[in-house]
């Protein structure tokens, strides 16, 4: 077989130095395929240290390309007239610049595939692309994921609580959990029974993060799941305090809860997910929440704190929407600011931080890093099994008694009696029905 170099086909004889440069023109052009070890006549000769050869490769993907680009690639070796080839796959990439790490943004970094050849882009280009990497929506919509098979048995089940029926047949398309080819897409593994990201906590003992009290990722079954679970111990750390003296008697919280899930909604619709996960810090006297990529959408500070909504993930923020969980009328931002103002905002084109403080009176009357929280076992006036159950409630909300049961050992009689015992306590509330409600954790 006689190989030809296309617009989309790149021959190489031996690995060299142009490898990144051509890797970079593919991705920022409409993909393509560079096959090693093809001589100019496109004749194949085999590449002698295919091992040494494969781990070239991969230290390029990995090290050498802004931003990362490892799940655009996909390297096999092919046998030809019975020598051995490596051909390298380069899909066009799902952020609109890809560049050399070392030249970074500039003309030598960034590179088009014009037929044949490696193009430098110009200064223009350059500055149009880049611009887009802000504005360009939805792309945990077009970036696929490499899991083959997702189920999404938890993401019906919240539609049908909130008075939705799921079609099997096209919801993964209606809800765009897939992309225009067919493939999951990120925002398909985000929501669905097996995915591998999570909202993550971390709590500090002090002010500052020199020693971790506790991490804990909830997730791993779906971003709604995680979320619930997320605002549950949220509201389990939100210490109250009572002024009895007067009447009505005043209550006074660590933080305003509404603040905080106001700002973890926003750390999550308007996340770039091709980077990271949104993370909530709680140390003794504040609570920090990021999310990373900045202000989407060519958003400006003043809009921003306007309340004007332009979010990353405008599907993503649909699906939230459907399910009540957040109101698509840009009041968010308003509701932290009113409370706390602006200053509680750091903006920068790589994340935005919401700092949360905690009021100081609940700190010193609760004693706040030292014993805050389910998970400290400080509970005071619980029994064992009320402990155990309380615990299993904040990690899944929707269990049921019999499950409750199992997991404790306990009979199902016993477990409604120490259910109405945290009821009546006020640690717990039951909202909906037996079958298809669940609980709040409220301290």
């Amino acid at each position: 077989m006689t190989f030809f170099e296309t617009g989309d086909v790149e021959l190489k004889e031996k690995f060299n130095d142009k490898f990144v440069k051509e890797t970079v023109a593919f991705l920022n052009t409409n993909g393509g395929k560079i096959i090693i070890g093809v001589n100019d006549n496109g004749e194949a000769v085999g590449v002698d240290n295919i091992d040494e050869t494969l781990r070239k490769i991969a230290d390029v993907i990995t090290d050498q390309i802004e931003p990362p680009a490892a799940d655009m690639v996909d390297t096999k070796i092919i046998a030809e007239n019975g020598k051995l080839l490596i051909s390298v796959s380069v899909d066009k990439g799902i952020k609109p610049l890809y560049c050399i790490k070392k030249y970074g943004y500039s003309s030598s970094g960034c590179l088009l595939r014009v037929g044949t050849t490696c193009k430098s882009m110009t200064e223009e280009q350059i500055a149009s692309r880049y611009k887009q990497r802000f504005i360009l929506n939805d792309l945990i919509v077009e970036a696929p994921t490499n899991l083959p098979v997702l189920s999404f048995h938890s993401l019906k089940q919240y539609y049908l609580d909130n008075g939705y029926r799921l079609n099997d047949s096209s919801f993964e398309t209606n809800l765009f959990l897939v992309t225009s080819d067919g493939r999951y897409n990120l925002m398909g593994e985000l929501l669905s029974d097996n995915n591998r990201y999570s909202l993550i906590f971390v709590k500090f003992n002090g002010k500052n993060k020199a020693a971790i009290s506790q991490r804990t990722d909830f997730g791993k079954r779906s971003l709604l799941f995680a979320y619930e679970q997320l605002m549950n111990r949220i509201s389990s750390e939100n210490i109250c305090v009572s002024d009895t003296s007067v009447r009505p008697r005043k209550d006074t919280y660590l933080y305003d809860f509404d603040s905080v899930n106001e700002a973890i909604i926003n750390a999550i619709v308007h996340n770039d997910w091709t980077i990271s996960e949104p993370q909530v810090s709680f140390y003794s006297d504040r609570m920090e929440i990021i999310s990373h990529g900045g202000l989407p959408n060519n958003l400006t500070k003043e809009e921003f704190f306007r309340g004007i909504s332009r979010p990353r993930n405008l599907k993503l923020m649909k699906i939230f929407s459907d399910l009540d969980i957040v109101e698509h009328t840009g009041h968010g931002i308003p509701t932290i600011t009113e409370k706390y103002g602006t200053d509680v905002f750091d903006i920068t084109d790589n994340y935005i931080m919401v700092t949360i403080p905690f009021n100081e009176d609940v700190v010193k009357a609760g004693n706040v890093g030292l014993n805050v929280g389910l998970n400290d076992g400080l509970n005071v006036g619980l029994k064992p099994g009320e402990e155990e159950i309380l615990e299993l409630v904040l990690k899944n909300p929707k269990i049921l008694q019999v499950e409750i049961a199992a997991e404790i050992g306990k009979s199902v009689k016993t477990v409604e009696r120490y259910l109405s015992s945290l009821v009546e306590k006020g640690y717990i509330l039951r909202k909906g029905s037996k079958k298809t409600g669940q609980w709040k954790v409220l301290k």
